[in-house]
């Protein structure tokens, strides 16, 4: 599986909308609150490498998914013109 999304916050939106899932369904599913999961959809706040792995880990996913995601989002965020591989 290769990741398309450009953040880590396009990624949960889709995957949500994949399973069908209201912001509410998710977030207890993911065990954040709605508003955080809110916030990550939407980009507004970074995620530490910790919640990206237990992301992963409540998604089935290998962590390193969400890091790299995370993290590349993050430099092209301050334009750093440097590639997570």
């Amino acid at each position: 599986m290769s990741i398309k999304a450009k953040s880590l916050g396009e990624f949960l939106k889709a995957h949500r909308l994949g399973e069908e899932m209201s912001q509410v369904e998710f977030a207890d599913f993911l065990g954040v609150s709605k508003q955080r999961l809110c916030d990550l959809e939407h980009d507004r706040s970074n995620v530490s490498i910790q919640l990206c792995k237990e992301l992963a880990e409540t998604l089935g996913l290998p962590p390193e998914w969400l890091v790299k995601l995370a993290l590349q989002y993050l430099l092209n965020k301050e334009g750093l013109n440097l590639k997570v591989s």
